[in-house]
């Protein structure tokens, strides 16, 4: 496994400075979360207690199974969606970082037949192939809520091996390789939803809007550093107030 956090900061200060970015960009507000898997055991993972991200402080941050249960006899309330980031976790044994937003740009997208896909070479990670996962075809009428391990199942099967996925009605999951990554790749699919709806405004007819290539998409995925991430990253933590380390 790749070693995350970058040195200079614990996994859970990189944590809360996931929160904090992500609340400052505007992509979490006082609700969704953001998850790294735990460096020292691959069967765990580190989530906030439930608070709202702008608030989170190191001594929230709590552990979990990969069943979504409390490791330890840790007695602050979780999250009740923390079974999204378990099933995922469980899944996908190369992701590392989990993000659930409520992105006010992408929700739309959630609710309509227009697909979501890249057209800025800042925002390819999210890839071309977004699939929308709907609670109600398998669970009928709920609250919209993934409150248990059966529905972070089926929303994980419908991810499956893409970085992202649309929740109707909900918001998005996204994941990554590292917590970077996956914060990286969220603060983008909120910049692109955002932009598309303005492209679809500006355009005589869907058709003309320009969407970026399966092959860009793989270039542009294959080709981004950890260096642009960084340089994302040290901007970001300006905005939100918190110290930046440098990958090495």
């Amino acid at each position: 496994m790749k070693p995350d956090p970058h040195p200079g900061a614990t996994p859970i200060d990189e944590l809360v400075t996931a929160n904090r970015i992500l609340a400052r960009e505007g992509v979490i507000d006082s609700f969704g979360h953001v998850s790294m898997r735990d460096p020292a055991d691959p069967r765990r993972f580190l989530l906030s207690r439930s608070r709202a991200p702008q608030q989170v402080e190191p001594r929230d941050i709590m552990r979990f199974a990969l069943d979504g249960s409390v490791v330890g006899d840790d007695a602050a309330k979780p999250y009740a969606e923390r079974f999204i980031h378990a099933a995922i976790y469980e899944r996908r044994p190369e992701v590392l970082s989990v993000v659930h937003t409520h992105s006010p740009s992408v929700v739309p997208f959630t609710v309509v037949s227009r697909r979501m896909r890249p057209i800025m070479h800042m925002c390819a990670p999210i890839g071309s192939d977004i699939p929308c996962w709907d609670i109600r075809h398998r669970f009928g009428d709920t609250n919209l809520l993934v409150t248990r391990l059966e529905i972070g199942h089926d929303l994980a099967d419908a991810l499956g091996e893409r970085n992202v996925a649309l929740m109707r009605g909900h918001g998005c999951v996204v994941t990554g390789r590292s917590l970077r990554e996956a914060v990286f790749t969220a603060v983008y699919m909120e910049v692109n939803a955002a932009m598309l709806t303005q492209a679809l405004a500006l355009a005589e007819g869907p058709e003309d809007i320009v969407y970026l290539s399966e092959g860009e998409i793989e270039a542009i995925s294959k080709g981004r550093s950890s260096f642009g991430i960084d340089r994302a990253w040290e901007n970001w933590c300006l905005r939100a107030n918190r110290p930046f380390f440098a990958q090495v």
